[in-house]
């Protein structure tokens, strides 16, 4: 397949390439990101999207029951015999009318995409089974990644249940929420802590996977986004292939933002759409590097030849003022996002938008998505926050039909949840004041009464 599938420097005027088989995932020539590209003209490619939705009468078969693989001639890299799945991508799409009353839309216009039904309870696991694919055509038996927990609770589940390889996962001190490292370690992954956040895990665990030849599975692998890609996939199949006019995201590491546009201009490419959706990315106020650059500075992807130094200084600033990334929504809680030029090619090629959110509004929005009855972690919570801030500022119209992405599963994180509804102050302000929240908008207390039969009948009636 050497000659249809090969990796591509995202830089229009560098035009490097690598081998389908590289796993340095950096440009030859400029050190840049890679792609991950397609001879389309060679490749068998459907002529409608419906084509997939006969792969859903053959549930017995592993690659058209995952909800990555059943889409394999868009991500065409593997032969069939290679490819790694444990079932990942069963995920929802579901309609959210209170949502969308609540982020100012108007009834069936809002839609969450739900990836917290994957194994490990992220969208992660769409990307992983790609990675995994990939390092095992190339015969990698360690895979490591730097996390803030969804990546490692992923990489330890594949690494499990595959037995393929053994994980290696870096984590920041104090930066990971209970809930993921659990998983971590109860798949049984090698755990290093370090003294620093994210973004000094991520450079360490690039040094070490360079210097020891571990398969590095953080998104900086464009094998990763090839995976993440589908989401937008099977969006798309839940509305009937059509396609929304707004796709919101949060945005951490950007991975998501620019697998998502990447499907979309290949799909359009390829005349299976008609039209492509706008996308809109949203940072927490306490990380966010994404819409200080892209809003506040300017920073535009411009076909490629974007300020490198922009970026430069921005980062020199953070590192001579010591801030560090802060915020309740731990898994987009990143100063510098690796997938930053995709991301701005993305937001080119669908006229995007950026957008920061305080914590307290991630909150509450995280309250509203769960008494609609889908239960996320903070961060998948800031596309809803975002959402609501974009209607106010009539960005997005209450007309306009969109889809946000909740990225992680509620139980990820329940410390947080427990605190925000929490009747206890010390409870409260041990998570959520020390870092900020001083109230919230939709608590839902425990109701404390007396062990006795009328008491309990009484506050009972009186709260329903």
């Amino acid at each position: 397949m050497a000659d249809l599938v090969y990796q591509r420097c995202i830089d229009p005027a560098c035009g490097g390439t690598a081998d389908l088989a590289d796993t340095t995932f950096r440009c030859p020539r400029c050190g840049g990101l890679l792609d991950v590209a397609y001879d389309w003209d060679r490749l068998p490619v459907p002529k409608s999207l419906k084509h997939f939705e006969g792969k859903w009468a053959n549930r017995t078969h592993p690659l058209d029951f995952s909800g990555v693989w059943r889409f394999r001639e868009l991500l065409p890299f593997a032969p069939d015999d290679a490819i790694v799945t444990i079932g990942e991508g069963q995920t929802l799409c579901q309609r959210a009318d209170s949502v969308a009353a609540y982020a100012g839309l108007n009834p069936g216009r809002l839609f969450l995409q739900y990836e917290g039904m994957n194994p490990s309870g992220s969208f992660k696991d769409n990307g992983m089974s790609a990675a995994f694919t990939h390092a095992r055509m190339t015969g990698a038996n360690r895979a490591a990644c730097a996390s803030t927990g969804n990546t490692s609770a992923s990489l330890a589940v594949y690494c499990a249940a595959t037995q393929l390889m053994r994980g290696v996962i870096f984590i920041g001190s104090g930066k990971i929420s209970y809930g993921k490292l659990s998983q971590a370690l109860e798949h049984g992954a090698l755990t290093v802590q370090i003294h620093g956040d994210f973004d000094d895990a991520l450079r360490r665990v690039q040094e070490v996977s360079r210097q020891l030849g571990i398969y590095l599975v953080n998104s900086v692998n464009p094998f990763r986004l090839e995976g993440q890609k589908t989401i937008m996939y099977r969006v798309l199949e839940a509305r009937g292939w059509e396609v929304p006019d707004w796709v919101v995201v949060p945005g951490g590491n950007l991975g998501n933002v620019s697998a998502f546009a990447k499907a979309f201009h290949e799909l359009r490419a390829l005349n299976l759409i008609p039209r492509l959706p706008r996308l809109a990315v949203i940072n927490a106020a306490g990380a966010d590097t994404f819409y200080q650059l892209h809003e506040k500075h300017g920073l535009r992807w411009a076909g490629g030849r974007f300020d490198r130094s922009e970026i430069d200084g921005y980062y020199a600033a953070l590192d001579a003022s010591g801030r560090k990334p802060d915020t309740l929504a731990s898994a987009i809680e990143i100063n510098r996002p690796v997938n930053l030029p995709k991301a701005l090619r993305a937001l080119e090629c669908c006229d995007g938008v950026v957008r920061a959110v305080p914590d307290a509004e991630i909150l509450d929005a995280k309250a509203k998505i769960g008494a609609g009855g889908l239960g996320c972690e903070p961060a998948s919570a800031a596309s809803v926050a975002g959402l609501r801030a974009l209607v106010r500022e009539n960005v997005i119209s209450p007309t306009d039909s969109v889809v946000c992405v909740l990225t992680g599963h509620v139980l990820k994180d329940p410390d947080e949840t427990v605190a925000y509804h929490s009747a206890d102050r010390a409870t409260f302000d041990a998570k959520l004041g020390a870092r900020g929240v001083k109230s919230v908008a939709f608590p839902n207390r425990a109701v404390q009464v007396p062990n006795d039969l009328a008491a309990i009948v009484r506050a009972i009636e009186s709260h329903t």
